[in-house]
């Protein structure tokens, strides 16, 4: 694997492998990494949880990592971000993690650099390291994916992390299912009834409303979105005993999940964040052996 910028990059097997070695990172395996490489993350987007996670990651793997911070660089003055990748590849970076508000921006990159490209999210298109370690959570949670009923629910069109779980999940054998407002599907079938799939269910998925993508909050006040799309507590108490709640984050408390549930006993809302990390090294060795 020499790029990951879509779940598509990578085979069932690879996806089981990187799995593994997320595990074996938790474990206290040490990374097999021979050489030192350098690497950069590029965000073009605010992040917390995907930046930390993938600095903290390539500190673990005991990476030289190259300060980029976009309020300072030459984008500003209009180089383009092929030409700041050029500059980057010219003065010793190895692999890359962007993130970008323009959908496939890396289509302008892939064969023409030597950089590896790691994908931390693009627009409302792919992301594919948020969605290894959803599946890593479901995958320590139940041993499997296989035949588990994911439902996610929220601002589907809008989510590149429903948009990467769907293909990822349903070839290694989950059902997925989608809830939200019909304004906000997109080219996916979903159901509009989130009562008619709780108590089914063995993962609940919650997406942020995402107000920045879009003007307001289609026909919701949060109040009334909270009531119908989110998970309420009178929802929580409908869900199967060993039934799990997630979330990509930031959340909206009290908009997608009640305040008193992102801590609740099933919620795996901050295990999440925790499996980032591992699952982040698992990847990033992965793509930096390619290369010895």
């Amino acid at each position: 694997m020499e790029n990951l910028v879509t779940m598509k990059d990578l085979s069932v097997e690879q996806i089981t492998t990187i799995l593994k070695q997320a595990k074996a990172f938790r474990e206290g395996a040490a990374s097999t990494l021979k050489n030192q490489y350098t690497m950069a993350n590029l965000f073009f987007e605010p992040s917390t949880r995907t930046k930390m996670s993938f600095e903290m990651a390539e500190r673990k793997l005991q990476l030289n990592v190259l300060p980029f911070d976009s309020g300072f660089s030459s984008t500003l003055k209009g180089e383009t971000l092929y030409d700041t990748v050029k500059v980057l590849e010219a003065v010793g970076v190895d692999a890359l993690v962007i993130r970008h508000e323009q959908n496939n921006f890396f289509e302008e990159l892939i064969g023409k650099t030597k950089v590896a490209i790691i994908n931390g999210g693009d627009g409302t298109g792919n992301h594919p390291t948020q969605s290894l370690l959803d599946i890593f959570t479901i995958w320590e949670e139940f041993g499997t994916v296989e035949n588990k009923i994911i439902t996610i629910v929220g601002d589907i069109a809008h989510s590149r992390v429903a948009r990467s779980n769907a293909d990822a999940l349903t070839r290694l054998g989950a059902k997925v299912q989608f809830v939200c407002p019909p304004e906000w599907q997109g080219e996916f079938k979903c159901v509009h009834d989130f009562d008619e799939v709780i108590e089914s269910s063995d993962v609940i998925m919650l997406l942020r409303v995402q107000h920045e993508r879009h003007e307001g909050n289609g026909n919701f006040s949060k109040e009334e979105y909270h009531q119908t799309y989110g998970l309420t507590v009178e929802r929580e108490r409908k869900m199967k005993s060993d039934a799990i709640i997630m979330h990509p984050a930031p959340f909206n408390r009290n908009v997608e999940i009640a305040s008193e549930l992102v801590e609740c006993d099933r919620s795996r809302i901050f295990k999440q964040m925790q499996n980032g990390v591992v699952v982040r090294m698992a990847i990033t060795e992965m793509i930096l052996k390619g290369r010895e």
